[in-house]
């Protein structure tokens, strides 16, 4: 569809509005907490819905005019097919699940108490903030909880009671806040890990619990892939992401490289971590998984090729599986995983003596 040229001013065939008072300028301003390149893109989606004139004091709201004017915009129809979810956190992820329900959900600010509209309650913040969200929600809405971060969430749930929360492994990525997400799909990988060719590439999102529908929804709004799970399929799924997290970024850390370089110049090194880490991996949490482990990481990683790495969030992370190797040697048992830890040391992530 072509845009017209920006409107100069009213003319006879369209009376003139004032800003505000017409339906056009209400329907096309951006909501509030909706800015940057969100609320650009909530401009272009509008217009295109409408062909009017614009008075010179629209330009900023209404810059555009259409030859199509009776086609529903984008914004209208999430609108008007996507309930409302109440999200704490306003960072990259956070602002793309906002933007992708037409910019109607209600933000929780940091360190308000949660309040909100039935139904999800989308947890966008990082892993040291997990506490106050839940001491902040309402008891009888911490059900409606939804925690989407990286690393080993579900021991620390289960101490809180909140195990059976939705939970969502996120593999699309943004890489600044206001653009538009980048989904990590990759080819299908056969279980010997050979990769299919010419077929259509599979999204590796998932979500499990109460509100993983209504999540997966928001996601294929916005043109995402995002598979709904039962818990032991998700397990696996699970450790994966996490062994992805640990192992790329902990060679990215040592080798001061992007995942890009991890995947092309480590090969081989990142390789074995994988391996040393699904076999404990999957031999701690009592899972099998998939076969074809290493190409699928690989190919994810190709899929992010520019992001960059750091260890962090040590605890929920590669905390997981050192504190693993810690019970072991106390128990005079081997290291169950040598390679990891030798990492580890050096990036300096642990001390020798430990």
């Amino acid at each position: 569809m072509l845009l017209a040229q920006r409107a100069a001013g009213p003319t006879s065939a369209t009376p003139p509005c004032s800003l505000g008072c017409c339906p056009t300028a209400q329907r096309l301003r951006a909501p509030a907490g909706c800015s940057g390149g969100a609320a650009q893109r909530l401009r272009a989606l509008g217009s295109r819905s409408i062909a009017c004139t614009a008075t010179e004091s629209h330009k900023d709201v209404f810059p555009y005019s259409l030859t199509k004017p009776d086609a529903p915009s984008r914004l209208q129809r999430l609108r008007e097919t996507m309930p409302p979810f109440t999200l704490i956190g306003e960072g990259r992820i956070g602002g793309a699940i906002y933007d992708m329900g037409g910019c109607q959900d209600f933000i929780v600010k940091r360190g308000k108490p949660v309040e909100g509209p039935p139904g999800p309650i989308i947890v966008c913040t990082r892993n040291d903030q997990l506490q106050n969200v839940v001491d902040a929600t309402p008891e009888h809405r911490r059900e409606d909880l939804v925690f989407i971060q990286n690393g080993m969430l579900q021991p620390w749930l289960d101490e809180r009671g909140l195990g059976n929360n939705t939970q969502v492994l996120v593999y699309f990525a943004v890489a600044v806040k206001g653009e538009s997400p980048i989904d990590g799909k990759i080819p299908p990988v056969t279980r010997s890990g050979r990769v299919l060719p010419g077929l259509e590439p599979m999204g590796l999102t998932a979500a499990k619990g109460k509100h993983a529908q209504a999540f997966a929804e928001r996601l294929h709004a916005g043109k995402l892939a995002c598979r709904v799970m039962e818990d032991a399929e998700y397990n696996v799924c699970m450790l994966e992401k996490l062994i992805w997290i640990c192992a790329f970024m902990l060679i990215g850390a040592k080798y001061n490289c992007n995942i890009g370089h991890v995947s092309y110049d480590h090969t081989d090194e990142v390789k074995e971590l994988v391996e040393e880490l699904g076999r404990g991996g999957a031999e701690a949490l009592g899972v099998q998984l998939d076969g074809g482990l290493v190409p699928r990481l690989m190919l994810y990683s190709a899929a992010v090729a520019g992001f960059p790495t750091a260890v962090k969030e040590f605890e929920w992370r590669n905390g997981w599986f050192y504190d693993q190797t810690k019970a072991a040697l106390k128990e005079g048992r081997p290291d169950p995983y040598p390679l990891h830890t030798a990492a580890l040391k050096a990036v300096n992530a642990i001390q020798d003596e430990e």
